[in-house]
């Protein structure tokens, strides 16, 4: 179920164009996550560099269920830090780390941790359904914005291109070409 409010859509193209043009990132360049975090003040790590994390944790992260997890934001002392998956793709790494980058920019609450001493110590975390739908949008919409989209198809780049293009996966491609109509809109304009 998609919670977007009326206009998020919008509102994510137009800031996703914002953010291009205040960055110096053309329309048709990839946006660096790196580029989105400096912009922001927001670290980004791998779980490497985590301070105090133990290596039974490490372990379990990146060797045992690696695929368990994508990435995370938290806030520490007033300081944004976004922890990402290495073991990714990197396409998703990109996808993964501009959501959470996404969560800042949309000044998200974020999501509480829940402990649990029946849980043998893990934890449970909270999740507003909204608050990610959101996130997925505006850091899709940055990553392939409409503008782009047309102009790719335009060109009749395929999926696998447009993905190289702009340094994500050929599903987040897919997606948003679906998501935006793009494809059709060219239909219609080239009928007439």
């Amino acid at each position: 179920m998609n919670t977007l409010e009326r206009g998020f859509k919008s509102w994510a193209e137009r800031t996703s164009i914002a953010f291009r043009k205040e960055l110096g990132v053309s329309i048709d360049a990839p946006l660096s996550p790196a580029q989105v975090a400096e912009y922001l003040g927001v670290e980004v790590w791998t779980p490497n560099q985590v301070p105090g994390i133990t290596p039974e944790l490490l372990n379990q992260l990146l060797k045992i269920d690696p695929w368990g997890w994508s990435a995370a934001g938290v806030q520490i002392d007033g300081q944004g830090i976004v922890i990402y998956n290495p073991r990714h793709s990197r396409g998703r790494q990109v996808s993964d780390i501009t959501h959470e980058l996404a969560h800042f920019i949309l000044d998200h609450q974020p999501a509480r941790i829940i402990l649990s001493a029946d849980l043998d110590g893990m934890s449970m975390r909270s999740f507003n359904q909204k608050q990610e739908d959101e996130a997925n949008c505006l850091a899709w919409t940055l990553l392939l914005p409409r503008e782009a989209l047309v102009r790719a198809k335009g060109h009749r780049l395929t999926v696998e291109e447009i993905a190289e293009q702009f340094g994500v996966t050929k599903s987040l491609v897919t997606y948003r070409v679906n998501a935006t109509g793009v494809e059709k809109q060219l239909r219609a304009r080239s009928r007439h």
